[in-house]
């Protein structure tokens, strides 16, 4: 993980802003900061599938040794289909103690992982079905071997029937119609009653059916511990007061040792990461900001990395009181001068940030296109047009406009541990709508309160975070899909059309790359169309490692195998 950790393929958010320097924008003042003020040179934004991850042989690598990480905040609930355990971090920790069917490489591409997987294909399309033939040895920490009543468990509990699972996502598990056994134990058969282009991305970490077969144990049973693990590592401790977490190797493991003896995850501030990294407490930090930059590339045992993984900055609009009306939450987004946000956010820091213009593909990705129009454009008369429209009067310049006697009055709500960039990301916002009469309260909660309390049950008028790692795009979905009752899924601002879910459904179910890519787009300028979420620009990774830190890094598309991750000999 990186200090904005960087989950993939499953249940990927990351609650932190990525923001660089004071801002200089419109209604904002800059105050400066000294190392800050000259711009880098800027190189292009790396490609999708390159990584720099300063890959060495294993016998290259030390025997042992501890790597030290930071953690953005604590981790309440462990699994990641539910929906409040889509945490990155959490997420991916998971991927290290779960079985993990299949890597992703640095193209995008699945591939099987050998010590879970001996294959796994689609071999019949009418209906499709995928027949996966388990590694005998695969078992859990209870002893018993993987098979097809984890697969049928997760099914159950992921396509959305019964609702008493909180799930996150339905996506591509309620287009299964059957889980059976297959020829002997070890072989699974998955039947679609419909068809799902991205089945390698299901079952991503696999979770053991004797802990999520009730809704009990579904939505309980993983907090704040993890009850069965199956992989080739294992939780070693969990210190609350401490606010640290160990993950281990596992002496049961089946498949190659793992180079070190321990993995230690701390709970920091995204304003102290940088910091802990020069002191040597922790041994990467993010170096997107200009501030971190300009003081991790200095530092002599520090070395600086960087790729393009599937990363988004975006402002996400609440659904509550005056943003009920679309016409409210289209105005904000018109408020909003993105160039202006991104020109200053990119200061200082060596590589573009591209300005993006969909919410479901990046930049750099097979089928983007902009499809902002008119709603992604700054247009500060348009936005009070719709303010008028929609019955809030003008008060005069530095007033909030009025409805019925009440002042439209919003709040944004970010971490008390948010990085000193990330409130200038909030305070830039704010100067911003308030020259359209909107009026914005920066609110900070308690870092470990942000998801439960705030981000996972909608209670915010704005709220940026970064959706991580969200590839292949059917992974995108459960961010617009309609709730289903109190199941929002990871539609935080439980904003969405039946078009929208139509679109995006008919897309999943699309086998052809480039039809599928023209129903996402259709989906997407739905999305900007409702005032949904205000997308900023795709975040490269650029990340400070300890020298001699191997085979991990800026990983890009591509997943890390842990058990090769160690220090130079």
């Amino acid at each position: 993980m990186d200090a904005t950790p960087r989950p993939r393929r499953r249940l990927a958010r990351s609650l932190v802003a990525a923001t660089a320097l004071v801002l200089v924008v419109t209604g904002c003042s800059s105050s400066g900061g000294s190392g800050t003020s000259n711009e880098a040179t800027k190189s292009a934004q790396p490609r999708l599938d390159a990584q720099d991850i300063n890959p060495q042989p294993l016998d290259k690598v030390k025997d042992g040794g501890e790597f030290r990480l930071p953690l953005q905040q604590w981790i309440t609930q462990w699994n990641p289909l539910q929906v409040d355990g889509t945490y990155g971090d959490s997420v991916e920790i998971m991927k290290m103690i779960e079985p993990e069917l299949f890597r992703v490489d640095a193209t995008g591409t699945f591939q099987p992982v050998k010590e879970f997987l001996q294959s796994a294909s689609v071999v019949s399309s009418s209906p499709q079905v995928v027949l996966y033939k388990l590694n005998p040895k695969a078992k859990w920490s209870d002893g018993k071997p993987l098979g097809y009543l984890d697969f049928k468990a997760v099914w159950q509990a992921a396509n959305g029937k019964n609702t008493a699972y909180n799930v996150s996502s339905t996506g591509g598990y309620d287009q299964i119609g059957d889980i059976s056994q297959g020829a002997d134990a070890t072989e699974v058969k998955v039947t679609f009653d419909k068809p799902f282009a991205d089945w390698q991305s299901l079952f991503y970490p696999l979770l053991p059916a004797a802990g999520i077969s009730t809704p009990d144990d579904f939505n309980k049973g993983w907090v704040e511990k993890v009850p069965i693990t199956g992989s080739a590592f294992k939780i070693g401790s969990q210190d609350k007061s401490a606010q640290t977490i160990t993950v281990v190797p596992d002496p049961s493991w089946w498949g190659p040792k793992p180079k070190l003896d321990k993995f230690t995850f701390r709970v920091l501030s995204s304003s102290a990461i940088t910091q802990a990294f020069l002191n040597n407490e922790v041994d990467y930090a993010s170096a997107g900001r200009a501030d971190a930059y300009s003081q991790l590339k200095a530092n002599p045992n520090a070395v600086i990395r960087s790729a393009s993984p599937w990363d988004e900055v975006h402002i996400s609009f609440g659904s509550n009181g005056a943003l009920a009306d679309q016409k409210v939450r289209q105005a904000l987004g018109k408020a909003i001068d993105r160039p202006s946000l991104i020109k200053v956010v990119n200061q200082g820091v060596p590589v573009q940030f591209a300005e993006l213009g969909n919410h479901l593909l990046m930049t750099n990705q097979a089928g983007y296109q902009d499809n902002s129009g008119e709603w992604g454009k700054f247009d500060l008369a348009g936005a009070k047009q719709l303010l008028t429209a929609a019955g809030w009067q003008d008060a005069g310049a530095g007033q909030p406009r009025t409805k019925d006697g009440k002042p439209l009055e919003l709040h944004f709500i970010i971490s008390d541990a948010s990085s000193q960039q990330t409130v200038d990301l909030a305070t830039a916002t704010q100067g911003m709508l308030l020259q359209a009469g909107v009026k914005i309260d920066v609110d900070k909660v308690p870092a470990n309160d942000l998801d439960e309390k705030y981000i996972n049950v909608g209670k915010f008028d704005l709220a940026t975070w970064r959706n991580t790692g969200s590839f292949p795009p059917s992974l995108v979905i459960p961010f617009y899909q309609q709730p289903v009752g109190d199941n929002v899924f990871q539609n935080y601002s439980k904003l969405s059309t039946p078009e929208i879910d139509s679109l995006l459904k008919q897309a999943a179910s699309t086998l052809d790359p480039a039809q599928a890519a023209k129903l996402y787009n259709q989906a997407d300028a739905k999305i900007w169309e409702l005032g949904h979420t205000v997308e900023l620009y795709q975040r490269p990774q650029v990340t400070a490692f300890r020298k001699g830190l191997a085979n991990y890094g800026a990983s890009g598309l591509a997943d890390t195998d842990y058990t090769a991750v160690g220090w130079e000999k």
